[in-house]
C-alpha cells in the first residue's frame, strides 16, 4: 500500500506541475479580458437582445478595443508627431504639480522595458560579499554629476516580483554577464528556477 501512495502522490505532484501553469495562466487571460472589459462597459453600445432583454455581450471586445486604441496612438505618434510637439507636450506635463511625478515615473518606467531606450538592457553581476553576488541591470555607468564618480546605479528585481531595489554599487564589484537581458530577468524573477 506504502507503493501505491507514492506512486499516486508521484503522479498528483507531475500533473499539479502541468495543470497549475496553463490553468493559472488562462486565469490570468481571463480576468485581464473581463476587467478591461467591465471597466469600458462597451457592451452597452451594441444595444440590447430583443430575445433576453439583456445587453449584447461580446467577451474580449473591451481588450480588443485598448490594443486598437495603443496602435492607433502608436501609429499617430510615429507618423504625424514631430520632435519639438513631443518636447513641448513632455515639457507641459513635467509643469504640472502632482501629475508630473506620476507621469515622469510611469513614462521611465515603460521606457526602461520598451522603446529605443531600453534601461534594462545591460545584466551584470555584482559582488555582495566575498561568497554572495547578485545578479541585477546596470541603469546608469556614471555618477559623476552627484559627486560619485567610481559608482554606478545597479537596479535588483525581486524574485516572483515586478518590485525591484536600487543601489550605488562600486565599479569594481561589477562583472559584466555575457547573457542577454531577457534571459537574466527571466532568471531572477523566477527565483533562479529558469532555465539559460
Amino acid at each position: 500500500m506504502n507503493r501505491i501512495g507514492k506512486a499516486l502522490l508521484n503522479y498528483l505532484i507531475k500533473g499539479l506541475l502541468i495543470v497549475l501553469p496553463i490553468a493559472l495562466s488562462i486565469y490570468i487571460v481571463i480576468w485581464a479580458v473581463t476587467t478591461v472589459d467591465s471597466w469600458l462597459n462597451v457592451n452597452n453600445i451594441l444595444g440590447v437582445d430583443p430575445r433576453t432583454g439583456e445587453s449584447r455581450n461580446i467577451p474580449g471586445l473591451g481588450l480588443a478595443l485598448v490594443i486598437a486604441l495603443i496602435l492607433a496612438a502608436g501609429i499617430f505618434v510615429t507618423n504625424f508627431v514631430t520632435e519639438p510637439m513631443y518636447n513641448w507636450f513632455n515639457r507641459w506635463m513635467n509643469r504640472l504639480p502632482g501629475l508630473n511625478f506620476i507621469y515622469s515615473s510611469i513614462k521611465d518606467l515603460t521606457e526602461a522595458f520598451v522603446g529605443d531606450e531600453k534601461k534594462f538592457n545591460h545584466p551584470v553581476l555584482v559582488e555582495m560579499t566575498a561568497d554572495i553576488k547578485r545578479i541585477g541591470f546596470m541603469t546608469q555607468s556614471d555618477l559623476s554629476s552627484i559627486g560619485l564618480p567610481g559608482d554606478c546605479v545597479v537596479y535588483f528585481p525581486f524574485s516572483y516580483s515586478f518590485a525591484g531595489q536600487v543601489c550605488v554599487v562600486s565599479k569594481d564589484k561589477i562583472k559584466e554577464l555575457k547573457m542577454n537581458a531577457a534571459d537574466a530577468m527571466k532568471l531572477v524573477v523566477s527565483g533562479g528556477v529558469s532555465h539559460i
